[in-house]
């Protein structure tokens, strides 16, 4: 039996943030995780670059069934906090687009700062061996790990989701939440791509084409590119509005976005010789069958009432997706452990003393674009400053 002041379950960004804050605040910590390296969904993150924050990180761009629960956590630890720890570290970065920021060189940049923060706090790191039975017994946790078992009053669920389980992602922490009496949100893929029913089959024949488009579920609206696939939808535009999607809902697309009400009328006006599919400004392919679909040629030959329906269409193209590429290809999930069950400036349990969940093991989720990352840091920071 090996004794902690705090074990984290988790080395991952949020595992591992948290680890590093409690250990240079004095704490004892480990670290255990059943992956053999720390940090894999970071390595693999903004093409192997890490989208490692986003300037933009406020809880209204966070998914959650408590939409004000992340507000204290990313207020104490902002994008510039980490942008400074970055800078600490030398790591030259760059703002891609939308606030998202990226390591110049290599994710394994972001894995390393990490590790080096937890060295300066003297965090035991333990990697390679599955976890075992977890205890709980006059205010102590026990944590079997492998051949060891280690005991601390803290324990810090930092596991993850079960998205992309090829990672050794699982839903262990919902397992363990549950055994402690803390309810679950039902957890499903999100920023994941969307599958089309063979009804559609015709757009899946567009596979590889992207447009720039606006995606709507609900009153979710994302304004980025689309990109066919042969099994349905994805690009950024689809991940986004993926998270606010559910089974039986349709996905509306502006293939438009930016264009004034009445733009076809005048482009008859102007060159009324021109096609539908020339004047869309669109990729060809996808031009072309829009066109078809539409029924329309030469914009000439066309009434104004028809091409001010082509309009309404175009503006409100309705998919009917029939499912997603699941948690396999979702790079989060929406759900987790339930944010009543947890106080949001420590993210302590409040019936569990001592018990913490933290990063995308709980119910918040972020929109595409270092969202999740600021999560990680953000709960993490929070819940190591509290154990």
């Amino acid at each position: 039996m090996e004794d902690y002041d705090a074990i984290v379950l988790g080395a991952g960004g949020a595992g591992l943030m948290a680890a590093a804050v409690a250990g240079q605040r004095g704490r004892r910590v480990v670290a255990l995780d059943h992956a053999d390296a720390p940090g894999k969904k970071i390595l693999i993150s903004g093409g192997g670059r890490c989208n490692f924050t986003n300037l933009h990180a406020t809880a209204d761009r966070y998914l959650s069934a408590n939409p004000h629960f992340a507000k204290s956590a990313l207020g104490r630890y902002t994008a510039q906090d980490f942008l400074a720890l970055v800078e600490r570290h030398g790591i030259t970065w760059h703002e891609k687009t939308l606030g998202q920021l990226f390591c110049d060189g290599s994710a394994r940049q972001i894995v390393e700062l990490l590790l080096g923060e937890c060295e300066a706090g003297g965090v035991t790191v333990r990697l390679g061996a599955p976890l075992g039975a977890i205890g709980h017994a006059d205010a102590r946790f026990t944590v079997a790990h492998g051949a060891r078992t280690y005991r601390a009053p803290a324990l810090v669920m930092a596991t993850g989701g079960p998205s992309i389980p090829k990672l050794g992602a699982t839903g262990i922490a919902y397992d363990i939440a549950r055994r402690f009496g803390l309810k679950v949100v039902e957890p499903r893929p999100a920023l994941v791509p969307l599958t089309l029913p063979g009804s559609e089959a015709l757009f899946r024949a567009l596979s590889g084409v992207a447009a720039a488009v606006e995606a709507r579920v609900g009153k979710a609206r994302f304004a980025e590119a689309a990109l066919f696939t042969h099994r349905g939808l994805s690009g950024p535009a689809i991940l986004q509005v993926s998270s606010y999607w559910r089974r039986g809902e349709d996905v509306a697309i502006d293939f438009r976005p930016d264009a004034a009400p009445g733009w076809l009328v005048e482009a008859k006006r102007a060159r009324p010789r021109a096609t539908l599919a020339g004047a869309l400004g669109l990729p060809a392919r996808l031009a072309e069958v829009l066109a078809e679909r539409l029924g329309l040629g030469e914009l000439g030959a066309a009434s104004d009432r028809a091409l001010a329906e082509a309009e309404r269409r175009l503006a409100d193209w309705r998919f009917h997706p029939d499912g997603s590429e699941g948690f396999a290809k979702a790079e989060v999930t929406v759900g987790g452990i339930s944010t009543a069950e947890l106080s949001s400036k420590t993210m302590e349990a409040r019936r569990v003393p001592g018990l913490y969940a933290i990063g995308e093991a709980v119910d918040v989720t972020g929109w595409l674009g270092g969202y999740n990352f600021q999560w990680a840091w953000a709960s993490g920071y929070a819940a190591g400053q509290a154990v």
